[in-house]
């Protein structure tokens, strides 16, 4: 449902490349922004927390997790947004573990359904299968297609 979700709202989008991991950030945020549920600032936010904290985002080898405070500077709505980069961007140099070409964009003003997204975000990726087919995916309905292989 979750990737349904993404794509009825629009939430998605697919660059061959960003200049760096702050750039791949601002681009995540793009689709969020579109409709309101961000302003940019939401944006500089995720990436002040990155610079301050770490490449914590990075959740698995390939996969990124761009967030904030709940009703961090910028947020309007909670929702997650998709964003599939062909080349990879390195969030710490000499570190593929830490390469994200996958990113889960969340935005938060709500807790309880930030809670619930989350939990049908890990659904998805803990499943191998669906995270292969994520890194090839190229097109808004190839999302629909993973959708169906979860049975939602």
């Amino acid at each position: 449902m979750l990737l349904k979700e993404i794509y009825e709202k629009k939430h998605f989008s697919f660059y061959d490349s960003a200049k760096d991991w702050r750039d791949a950030i601002r681009l995540s945020c793009k689709p969020l922004e579109a409709d309101g549920t961000v302003e940019p600032e939401y944006a500089e936010e995720m990436i002040a927390c990155v610079e301050k904290h770490g490449p914590y985002i990075v959740i698995m080898p390939g996969v990124a997790m761009p967030h904030s405070t709940e009703n961090a500077e910028g947020a309007n709505g909670t929702a997650i947004a998709f964003m599939k980069l062909e080349e990879p961007v390195a969030f710490e140099e000499g570190n593929p573990e830490k390469d994200a070409e996958i990113f889960f964009t969340l935005a938060s003003t709500n807790p309880d359904e930030h809670m619930e997204n989350m939990q049908r975000l890990f659904s998805i990726l803990t499943n191998e299968e669906v995270i292969a087919k994520l890194k090839a995916v190229k097109s808004p309905e190839e999302l629909l297609e993973i959708n169906e292989l979860l049975g939602e």
